[in-house]
């Protein structure tokens, strides 16, 4: 059950990245050019969109002691910055900023095909697989040396 809700959960969010067109990456682009050219604030809006199904989402989940599908709910995150942290955000920001994509709607955007966008998946799979691979490494040599 917990996979089919994840299937249709990923299939909306997916069919809404397309709806609001945040699939192409002018559109995000546009949103990111504030300071000169034509600002597009679509983005925001879909943002904005966003807050208010998740507000509701967490407000039902105060009043659950359990989740629909699942054990328990997920802890909350620690709200400690590290390395980790600062590197991964800056990675994301960087190839949002450069390219227009981000995970979501670039494997949205599949549907449509086109070489860039499967150049920028296969990339972007590389780069998961390579900073998941140095992680380890990372991690590895910590628990070696402590």
């Amino acid at each position: 059950m917990r996979i089919l809700i994840s299937l249709l959960s990923g299939l909306l969010f997916g069919l809404g990245l397309a709806v609001s067109d945040m699939i192409d990456p002018a559109r995000v682009l546009g949103f990111l050019q504030v300071a000169g050219g034509a600002w597009d604030p679509t983005l925001a809006f879909v943002m904005g969109g966003a807050l208010v199904p998740m507000a509701v989402a967490w407000l039902l989940t105060r009043r659950l002691s359990s989740p629909v599908c699942g054990e328990r709910f997920p802890e909350p995150p620690s709200g400690r910055i590290d390395g980790q942290l600062l590197v991964g955000s800056a990675l994301f920001g960087a190839g949002w900023g450069l390219v227009g994509f981000c995970p979501g709607p670039a494997f949205a955007a599949l549907a449509q095909g086109g070489q860039p966008v499967l150049i920028f998946v296969a990339a972007m799979v590389g780069g998961f697989w390579i900073g998941g691979r140095v992680l380890a490494r990372i991690l590895a040599l910590r628990t070696d040396a402590g």
